[in-house]
């Protein structure tokens, strides 16, 4: 049985991740906060509590995935979104905040990737990274950086080990619904909350967020052992209202010398995009 570690994969895109993984095979949700594993049934998904960010942690959890099955997949979704006044902020303090984000990626992708070669696996890696990564908000500056970053990670991941069979790819969705942000509308007063709505539709291709069962696709796609050829890429919420389905009509240049060609398409509100090696491949969502 195929087996995956999913981090931040207690609530919103993570834990949708992780659920529709369990269709496939086991899944280690690695949480920080112990309610968030309350839903867990400890058969085809386990939990393991700690901070993603930790190795030991990391460790943890690629065991007892390894322990049921063959650990194929790797989604790095953990997080913290945090705003940072600039320039009132001192510099560390704004360091410390970009690596809240940026090093739970490295380490799942350092564990990962370790992982993978000693076992001789042609694993996938997901890296959740985000729209703000290249088109920041107010406010963001700490969060659209680290992001970045996983981006630059992504790249040079899939450069270095893709002669191993190791796929990294990258998954950049909008402004998604999870609790956090009904949380956040709940709080704020009727002049905030109709602000916020109204600059979300007019930031989002469809004029509306994203719901977190709509990314788990692009997760699952980029993690399926089926599209092996497929790496070095990200997954983008592109700016388009012609459909309900954003189209793939700007692939970025590969990160690695390529032949062959990708088709891809989506009904989930993202553009998927896939660089070859070698070969075809369809991806759809």
């Amino acid at each position: 049985m195929d087996a995956y570690v999913v981090t931040g994969g207690g609530r919103g895109i993570g834990r949708a991740i992780a659920e529709r993984l369990a269709a496939a095979g086991t899944v280690v949700a690695v949480e920080l906060d112990p309610a968030g594993l309350d839903w867990v049934d400890g058969s085809r998904v386990r939990g393991v509590v700690g901070d993603a960010g930790d190795e030991a942690v990391l460790a943890e959890a690629a065991d007892l995935a390894e322990s049921a099955g063959r650990l194929v997949g790797w989604v790095n979704n953990a997080a913290v979104f945090r705003d940072v006044p600039i320039p009132a902020t001192p510099a560390p303090e704004v360091l410390a905040t970009i690596e809240g984000s940026l090093r739970p990626a490295l380490a799942g992708c350092l564990v990962a990737v370790r992982r993978f070669l000693a076992a001789g696996t042609a694993g996938a890696i997901v890296n959740l990274s985000s729209h703000q990564a290249v088109r920041p908000v107010p406010g963001s500056l700490a969060y659209a950086t680290a992001k970045a970053a996983i981006e630059g990670l992504t790249r040079s991941l899939a450069v270095e080990h893709g002669p191993a069979g190791i796929r990294v790819n990258a998954v950049a969705p909008g402004t998604v619904a999870t609790g956090r942000y009904t949380e956040l509308l709940e709080t704020a007063d009727a002049e905030t909350v109709a602000r916020l709505e109204r600059e979300m539709a007019e930031l989002h291709p469809l004029g509306r967020n994203l719901h977190a069962s709509r990314i788990h696709p692009c997760a699952v796609i980029h993690s399926s052992t089926s599209l092996q050829p497929c790496t070095a890429r990200h997954a983008v919420r592109r700016k388009s209202r012609a459909s309900n389905a954003c189209t793939a009509a700007s692939l970025s240049a590969p990160a690695t010398t390529n032949s062959g060609s990708c088709t891809v398409a989506s009904s989930s509100g993202v553009t998927l995009t896939a660089a070859m090696p070698s070969g075809r491949c369809t991806a759809m969502a």
